[in-house]
């Protein structure tokens, strides 16, 4: 009889587990950069199990954009328009970051803390424009990242033509802390205004707001403006209602440039009818604290001022020079595949645009949030199958869903393309197009969460009206 020993039956098994055991492979690792319409689809859609997934943004949340309006006026809760980057955890890593420069040539991005590394009792908040820094006592150590392909998904800052006075004086819409700054200087204003010390000319300036931008941001936001003060206050200050004006500027003939012609004049008319006054053609020259320098009219006093215009490079693109940039919006060009082409021309294999911060090589895309999510949709499978080994995906098409537009009092404008759109709607305006709007919005909110918060708002605010508290 055999006699087995530890020893024997030790190295038997180890033995065999080297046997059967397979060579440990190390992940490669994808960065994104920026947690917005770009970037947050990829960190949900790529393969974490393959791919050593890494976010890098100054936000650990993603704004639905589309409902930062509704949330400046409160008809929702802030928390109802984002969702938290970290539900993806530990499945991928995120630093709560900013990227100030890549070494394309070491695949090394420099990386900036956008947390502050010692406790100040104060409401600050850390500032959403970013220059490109180095070390700071206030943000901390710069730190490397490695990376075996990038996606740079930063998008783009709010465009001020370098107007003096627009970044110190001006609200814009980007972020959830922009629309809670609004939220809170609306009602600042009329309690304000209804101070017994000041005069009827105060009171009138106080509530004379001003918006800068006929686009759809620009135009919703008065609109939500006009719902908040018919509903709301022309109901809790009764003696201030006849003081109020909403004033939209906009330097071109018209507002919602891109919309159909029979569309806008329909806007146009219900803005005009509900006492918003379009102010088209109109230069803003300068801004000062509660004064704004328009070329038209001269001097117009502004209890406050929202600023709508358009969209200026992210200073991490604006730093970028191995790369070929649009002559004119000074974004990344990138070709069919969405990676980004070196001065050459030919493609970085490891380097992706998308979003606000890329421009297409032959056919240049609108900057808005349904380009960024279809591209990062394209994206993820393209490298879901890279990881795999499988063949690529096929040139990036962009599939136009059309154009909404809130206008107030429950309607709205939809802009359906020739090609594509909502099946069954053509050019649609008013309750109908409000129902599209809607809809739209509450199906493509991404959580559960969310899915049952934005309807269950809207019901309540529906009944209860809006809650005018200010904290």
């Amino acid at each position: 009889m055999l006699r087995t020993t530890p020893s024997y039956l030790q190295c038997t098994f180890s033995a065999r587990r080297a046997f059967s055991s397979s060579v440990r492979r190390e992940k490669q690792r994808l960065v994104i950069l920026g947690s917005g319409w770009g970037g947050y689809e990829i960190l949900a859609g790529v393969d974490k199990k393959r791919w050593d997934v890494v976010l890098v943004s100054p936000n650990n949340y993603f704004n639905f954009t589309p409902l930062l309006a509704s949330c400046a006026v409160g008809t929702l809760e802030f928390r109802s328009a984002i969702e938290p980057v970290r539900r993806y955890s530990p499945a991928a890593d995120m630093y709560q970051a900013w990227c100030d420069r890549i070494d394309f040539k070491n695949k090394i991005l420099e990386c900036m803390p956008a947390t502050k590394p010692l406790h100040v009792a104060s409401s600050g908040e850390i500032a959403s424009d970013h220059l490109i820094a180095t070390t700071t006592p206030e943000r901390g150590k710069a730190f490397p990242l490695k990376y075996d392909k990038l996606v740079i998904a930063v998008g783009a800052y709010s465009q001020t033509f370098n107007i003096p006075g627009v970044k110190e004086h001006a609200h814009f819409l980007k972020d959830v802390r922009d629309a809670r700054a609004i939220r809170s200087r609306i009602l600042e204003c009329f309690e304000l205004a209804n101070q017994p010390t000041l005069s009827d000319t105060e009171r009138r300036h106080l509530l004379n707001f001003c918006v800068v931008g006929g686009g759809p941001t620009g135009v919703e936001f008065a609109a939500e403006l006009h719902d908040l003060i018919h509903e709301e206050m022309r109901k809790y200050y009764p003696t201030l209602a006849r003081w109020v004006r909403i004033n939209l500027y906009d330097v071109a003939p018209n507002i919602l440039g891109t919309f159909d012609r029979n569309l806008v004049q329909f806007a146009e008319k219900t803005f005009r009818r509900e006492g918003i006054t379009i102010l088209t053609s109109h230069h803003v020259n300068k801004v000062e604290a509660g004064k704004l320098h328009v070329q038209e009219q001269g001097e117009v006093p502004f209890g406050m001022l929202v600023w709508a215009t358009g969209l200026s490079p992210n200073p991490l693109v604006s730093s970028i020079t191995e790369l070929q940039k649009h002559e004119k919006s000074k974004s990344i060009i990138v070709n069919e595949h969405l990676n980004a082409l070196k001065l050459d021309g030919t493609p970085d294999p490891n380097v992706f645009v998308i979003g606000d911060a890329a421009s297409l090589e032959n056919a240049p895309l609108p900057a808005t949030a349904q380009v960024a999510n279809q591209q990062a949709k394209y994206l993820y499978k393209k490298l879901n199958k890279i990881i795999k080994d499988r063949p690529a995906e096929s040139p990036f098409e962009f599939h136009n869903q059309g154009s909404l537009a809130y206008i107030g009092n429950w309607k709205a404008i939809y802009d359906s393309p020739e090609n594509g759109g909502i099946p069954g709607f053509n050019k649609e305006s008013g309750r109908l197009a409000w129902l599209l709007w809607r809809s739209a919005y509450f199906t493509r909110t991404l959580s559960i969460r969310n899915k049952i918060l934005v309807p269950f708002y809207w019901f309540l605010n529906w009944i209860f009206g809006r809650d005018l508290t200010r904290f």
